[in-house]
């Protein structure tokens, strides 16, 4: 039995990295989102896990770690609870989106 897997595009949306699921798929195809190292170019790419996402945060990069999958785009107590933060800025709310 296969390990089970979310679109990456579903899940940056879910964890509330981009404001809406049209933005995650631009920034997926468009090779800005990395999966454990290596450019992602596809929005339909399945993450699962432990997998080690890093995403654009205003000027910088953050690195997550994938913990949850979400079921919904919930408010943002709930979305933090999908990643842990490996490196980079703390996600400071009042830094400017993406």
């Amino acid at each position: 039995m296969s390990e089970p897997r979310i679109r990456i595009d579903k899940w940056l949306w879910h964890a509330r990295f981009f404001k809406t699921r049209a933005l995650a798929q631009r920034a997926s195809e468009s090779g800005v989102v990395r999966l454990n190292g290596a450019r992602v170019v596809k929005s339909g790419h399945g993450i699962k896990l432990g997998d080690i996402l890093t995403v654009p945060s205003g000027r910088e990069a953050v690195a997550v770690r994938v913990v949850a999958f979400g079921e919904r785009r919930g408010p943002a107590p709930e979305a933090r609870l999908l990643y842990e933060i490996v490196a980079g800025n703390s996600l400071d709310p009042s830094a400017p989106p993406p």
